[in-house]
């Protein structure tokens, strides 16, 4: 009889316990730390350039090394492709285009003048060869060829170029083009070309396996017949350079000489970029010299979270009682020579509680990371699965559940 009485007041407590906690807040304890994490390491002084305007990068944390007027709005030249060549991937990437997929040249691709592979209207290649004779040959033909291929026109494709720019953060670039041909009001900065070439490389290493080839051929088929056509890369530190991984050479007569250099060794990433160089042996010399200077002088530790296990979360008002989370992404940092990488600590915190509805990318904690008890950066701990909010049923089984496991 008592347990058919408790049994009661507990449906009666269900009934009317909705309307009382609608209200209620879910107080989370939310680990409260300062924010102390570099973005810029400490160059050398001593350092100098004859190019008036460069910046060396890290790839996986984008710290700054070294900079020189880094965002000095000038002309980029056919640096320009590498933004084109993001897209070309991106799109890739969604299975928009294919790389077999065929493209026809237009006219207006066709007439473009500069740097070119000599297509002809109406001609046809397919996506693969193009990117090769954009990465290897810097053609602006093919360059125009792929933008209207991907966006339906160069002027669409060159709106998608700058919406991208200012998603990276790329805040003093304005493009007119796709090409790097010089016209007004096209410009960017060394920094900015650097966040869109460590975008591309990060993102599409096979990237690569473009760029990186001195020479190779491709085929013209016309009207006319089948014409082989050869490519040479302008880019001599892929044959000079240990770890070289891209990217893209520039020059024209305002912009002088520009070069985006991006190199591998031991796990690190870097990007030099040279702005305006007096000739084209300063823009590899000074490309190098940085390159040089960031491998000798620093190294990158990256926690890929295997050691990690975690705890689940418990949720409140939700169909299920706790949630189990996922560490979003690894976590790198750039350690300078006096920074020991295993002095690097890291610490987890979970929230005590949080409230449904949780989806999959709810935060649930961090995983704080410190050198010499300075915090120098931190990842989410994200759900792993979406938790629905409980309705009035669900808060009655799983009442009803809880009461009988209690008294048996």
């Amino acid at each position: 009889m008592k347990k058919i009485t408790s049994l009661l007041i507990l449906l009666v407590f269900i009934i009317l316990g909705p309307k009382v906690l609608i209200n209620a807040k879910i107080k989370m304890n939310k680990p409260q730390i300062n924010e102390v994490i570099p973005v810029t390491a400490i160059a050398d002084a001593k350092m100098e350039l004859a190019t008036p305007s460069a910046v060396l990068i890290e790839g996986s944390t984008g710290t700054v090394i070294f900079e020189k007027n880094k965002d000095d709005k000038l002309k980029p030249a056919s640096i320009t492709k590498v933004m084109t060549l993001l897209l070309i991937f991106e799109a890739l990437e969604e299975g928009k285009i294919n790389l077999m997929d065929d493209v026809s040249v237009s006219e207006h691709a066709a007439s473009m003048g500069g740097s070119q592979v000599y297509l002809e209207p109406y001609e046809v290649q397919n996506v693969d060869t193009m990117i090769k004779c954009i990465s290897i040959a810097s053609a602006n033909d093919a360059s125009v060829a792929m933008a209207e291929f991907i966006a339906g026109s160069h002027e669409e494709f060159v709106a998608r170029m700058n919406d991208r720019a200012k998603e990276l953060g790329m805040n003093n670039t304005n493009f007119v083009n796709c090409t790097g041909l010089d016209t007004d009001d096209h410009y960017t900065t060394a920094y900015d070309i650097a966040l869109m070439s460590r975008e591309l490389i990060i993102r599409f290493p096979q990237i690569g396996n473009y760029c990186t080839v001195w020479m190779d051929t491709f085929v013209h088929t016309t009207k006319k017949g089948r014409t082989e056509f050869g490519l040479t890369n302008t880019n001599k530190l892929i044959k000079s350079y240990k770890g070289i991984t891209g990217l893209k050479t520039g020059s024209t007569s305002i912009a002088k000489y520009c070069l985006s250099a991006t190199a591998r060794r031991n796990n690190m990433d870097l990007i030099a970029v040279i702005l305006a160089a007096p000739d084209t042996k300063t823009r590899f010399m000074e490309a190098a010299k940085l390159l040089n200077y960031g491998f000798a002088n620093y190294s990158v530790y990256v926690d890929d979270h295997k050691d990690v296990s975690l705890d689940p979360v418990r949720i409140t008002k939700g169909v299920s009682d706790y949630v189990y989370g996922r560490i979003k992404g690894d976590f790198s940092y750039l350690c300078s020579k006096d920074i020991a990488p295993e002095s690097i600590r890291k610490e987890i915190i979970l929230f005590d509680k949080v409230p449904a509805p949780i989806s999959t990318e709810d935060k649930i904690g961090d995983i704080i990371y410190y050198y010499e008890n300075e915090k120098i950066g931190s990842v989410d701990i994200i759900a792993k699965e979406e938790v629905d909010k409980a309705g009035y049923k669900n808060n009655l089984i799983k009442s009803i559940k809880k009461y009988f496991i209690a008294y048996n």
